[in-house]
């Protein structure tokens, strides 16, 4: 098969890694890729992923056999609906499945509609309106832009004045330009986060192995929020109960409700689950693999991600036997100075040979000059995969030395809740 991952992050690194693992794999490409996909694919420069037109031309003259997109602002943008006019098989939900994530109002009110545990919330456009609702809450409370705002729309204020500040800017200002467009101010809720992804063929629902991720930027989960600063797998604190509550109470009731609202979801569903000691509630749901939490998901797989993604595109996920290896992976993102603010860019880059069980994925990089260099805030995802979490940990860190850039910052304590809860 002649495979297109659309994307050029961390996550997409990984998903071309895993892909270029399969026996039915005749030719790879990356759209556009980096250089880390670069070994292991053809990067596809000169097309815009924007352009829809332009990328189904590549899959009819290339006679791609499926396109797996990994991005949420492509597919938020319909890519997954024009290839799919054009006969180009997907493995990606369409642009009305995919309002998921791309709506946090649509979200909450699709979960609200299917019974989908989640925080109490309301919705605004109206700046005063906010303000007056704020005035009857009497919890800490979330506020969230509803639309992509790239990982940053989500704040909790502590104070009414901060309340108050962070809607007008969201909503008086723009800062978050059209994603701000409608707010979502809900309930604040306490516990620990999970990431459960699963494949989906739009009917079955299959789960992968729960994650966790680290979002702050510092040591003992201080500092500012990041897009996540590593992550593991499996996560320890989710036990086969909490499994089968996400699985009755989240993801199938999901998936059967975007089916039977007419918008049928392909792909990969996300869901962020809070473990509250009420249950588990869900923050949110996105609609492609996380970020970083794919670079350790993928490694633990065993079947063919390709014989998956194909079945799902199909409608025949209920005919695959999904198996995931008896291991655990860590991952510790390896960012740029300043990340997650002003970022310093342009840093060359040596990557010596790592051993068999790691791979560092590529995610803030490119070439100039025939030098890797940083180009991004997050540059590096570094995994390591071994028998249990704290073997893996070991494993990254006394490896984390062969790469080296100047300002390299990382976290010292990624998985420090999984150890901790060993004990």
């Amino acid at each position: 098969m002649n495979v297109l991952v659309i994307g050029s992050g961390g996550r997409e690194h990984a998903i071309v890694w895993k892909v270029s693992q399969s026996p039915k794999l005749t030719k790879l490409y990356a759209l556009p890729g980096n250089p880390g996909t670069a070994e292991l694919a053809e990067n596809v420069n000169g097309i815009s992923v924007d352009d829809h037109t332009a990328v189904a031309s590549f899959c009819k003259d290339k006679q791609i056999d499926l396109v797996i997109v990994g991005p949420e602002a492509p597919l938020a943008a319909g890519l997954v609906d024009s290839l799919s006019a054009e006969g180009i098989r997907c493995f990606g939900p369409s642009q009305a499945a995919a309002q998921i994530e791309a709506s946090k109002s649509f979200a909450k009110d699709f979960m609200a509609r299917h019974n989908i545990p989640t925080a109490k919330y309301a919705t605004f456009s109206n700046y005063d309106e906010a303000v007056r609702y704020l005035q009857s809450v009497d919890y800490p409370i979330v506020i969230k832009a509803s639309g992509l705002a790239a990982g940053k729309g989500v704040i909790l204020p502590e104070t009414d004045e901060e309340a108050k500040s962070t809607l007008e800017d969201i909503l008086v200002k723009k800062v978050f330009g059209e994603a701000g467009a409608e707010v979502v101010i809900e309930e604040r809720m306490t516990g620990q986060e999970v990431s459960l992804m699963a494949f989906t063929d739009g009917t079955s629902v299959v789960p992968m192995l729960p994650a966790q991720d680290h979002k702050r930027l510092l040591d003992g989960d201080q500092g500012l929020n990041t897009g996540g600063m590593g992550a593991y797998a499996p996560a320890p604190i989710f036990t086969s109960e909490m499994m089968n509550e996400a699985i009755e109470k989240v993801l199938k009731p999901a998936v059967n409700g975007m089916r039977s609202e007419g918008n049928p979801f392909v792909g990969v569903l996300y869901a962020g689950l809070m473990l509250t000691p009420n249950g588990i509630r869900t923050l949110e749901f996105n609609c492609r693999f996380g970020d970083p939490e794919t670079q350790v998901v993928l490694p633990l797989l065993e079947t063919d991600l390709v014989e998956i993604a194909a079945a799902c595109a199909d409608g025949n996920l209920a005919n695959i036997n999904i198996q995931w290896k008896n291991n655990a992976a860590v991952c510790v993102v390896l960012a740029s100075k300043g990340y997650p603010e002003k970022v310093e860019s342009g840093k060359v880059v040596t990557i010596e040979k790592l051993p068999d069980d790691m791979v560092c994925f590529h995610a803030g990089t490119k070439t100039e000059n025939g030098n890797l260099i940083t180009s991004g805030g997050r540059v590096f995802g570094l995994t390591a995969w071994a028998e249990d979490i704290a073997s893996a940990v070991k494993k990254v860190y006394a490896n984390i030395d062969k790469v080296t850039f100047d300002g390299m910052q990382y976290r010292k304590d990624i998985a420090h809740r999984a150890l901790e809860g060993a004990k």
